[in-house]
């Protein structure tokens, strides 16, 4: 049976005209949460109220992959969505996220992958800015490394936890490529520019490569591929997005030393999301280094209460030369459930400045479990 081409077009008219109404009720529908959320006794008020619900966007996502029945990709369909969840949230409210710029950094793309095409971006130049962009209430998110597969944890944002006020209400997850771009050859490279931790990421390459040509650490890769454009014989490891923006030729790809490089980040705002099924916490404290076993007897709380660490780490305090604050990541547990509050009240009788930094929504892959 032959098909007609004009017929099945009819069809993709028909169809579109459907999806739009039905978007459009979806989004009324959306507004209309908004409207409710703000009329809840509990609520805060309408400049404080949070439309990012990331535990909400989760169940969404998991919802969205079990139903389709194809053909359509699940995570085609999911970015379909990603979309509509963005347009809905820009609905109810104005929202800017501020991220490490740049446009063409990762953490661009790690935004983007969270918040979609409808809200407000603003740039930032470093880390430290991405906080106090938050802090003083000019964005309501920001997202910032936090470690990564290769190089490890993202020193500046551990810095930056230990003495703000921000709360960590959601993590995503990125992959990450990374391209040698230059208007010149490999062989006429005399020097390269990315971040610190990118460069720790293609350290094969580099030495394989463009041994002992100089590296040159910038506050994000695509600051680097700014400043390479604007060079002769320079050269940035960044996204690949980069030559696009930047006007750089491709040079090389794929040159991170794994190709299962991935990136952690965090969305950080002034407050955590409620309880979801499955959740992880970070606290941040400090023991008292004269103390023989005192750092041993703060992590056996957490093992009392079965809970199992996925992450350890530890920064300067700078209050004096070698005591240090100590972050530890536990999974399964909520930082406003009773488990969690008996914990950090037993870390107490061990450690001193215990905090929650933040409990969000365990999102991390299944290809990475």
């Amino acid at each position: 049976m032959s098909l007609n081409l004009d017929t099945l077009r009819l069809q993709i008219d028909s169809l579109d005209h459907k999806l739009i109404n039905l978007l459009n009720e979806r989004a009324q529908v959306s507004l209309d949460i908004g409207a409710a959320k703000r009329e809840a006794k509990d609520s805060q008020d309408e400049e404080n109220t949070h439309v990012y619900i990331p535990g909400r966007e989760k169940q969404v996502f998991e919802k969205v992959t079990r139903l389709n029945p194809g053909p359509l990709a699940a995570d085609s369909l999911c970015a379909i969505y990603r979309e509509i969840m963005s347009a809905s949230i820009a609905l109810q409210k104005d929202v800017m996220v501020a991220y490490l710029g740049p446009i063409g950094s990762f953490s661009h793309d790690a935004s983007m992958k969270r918040f979609g095409d409808s809200v407000l971006y603003a740039s930032q130049g470093t880390i430290s800015d991405v906080f106090e962009a938050v802090e003083r209430g000019r964005c309501q998110y920001g997202v910032v490394p936090f470690e990564n597969s290769i190089a490890g944890s993202v020193v500046p944002t551990l810095d930056k936890f230990i003495k703000s006020k921000v709360k960590i209400r959601a993590e995503t997850y990125l992959p990450v490529h990374h391209y040698l771009l230059s208007n010149s050859t490999t062989e006429a490279v005399r020097r390269v520019y990315s971040h610190p931790v990118a460069l720790a990421q293609c350290q094969t390459f580099l030495n394989n490569q463009l041994k002992g040509i100089e590296l040159i650490p910038c506050a994000s890769t695509s600051e680097a591929a700014q400043l390479a454009s604007k060079e002769k014989y320079a050269a940035a490891i960044c996204n690949r997005v980069c030559a696009e923006i930047y006007g750089l030729d491709i040079l090389h790809a794929d040159i991170e030393d794994q190709q299962d490089n991935t990136t952690r980040f965090f969305i950080i705002s002034d407050a955590w999301d409620a309880p979801t099924a499955s959740d992880k916490t970070l606290l941040m404290f400090t023991v008292d280094h004269r103390l023989p076993g005192a750092l041993c007897d703060g992590l056996k709380v957490f093992k009392d209460h079965s809970l199992n660490l996925t992450k350890i780490d530890s920064r300067p305090s700078l209050l004096r030369p070698w005591h240090y604050v100590f972050f530890v990541e536990c999974a399964g547990v909520h930082g406003d459930s009773e488990v969690m509050s008996n914990v950090v009240s037993e870390l107490g009788k061990f450690c001193l400045d215990v905090k929650i930094v933040g409990t969000y929504p365990d999102q991390r892959p299944q290809d990475l479990n």
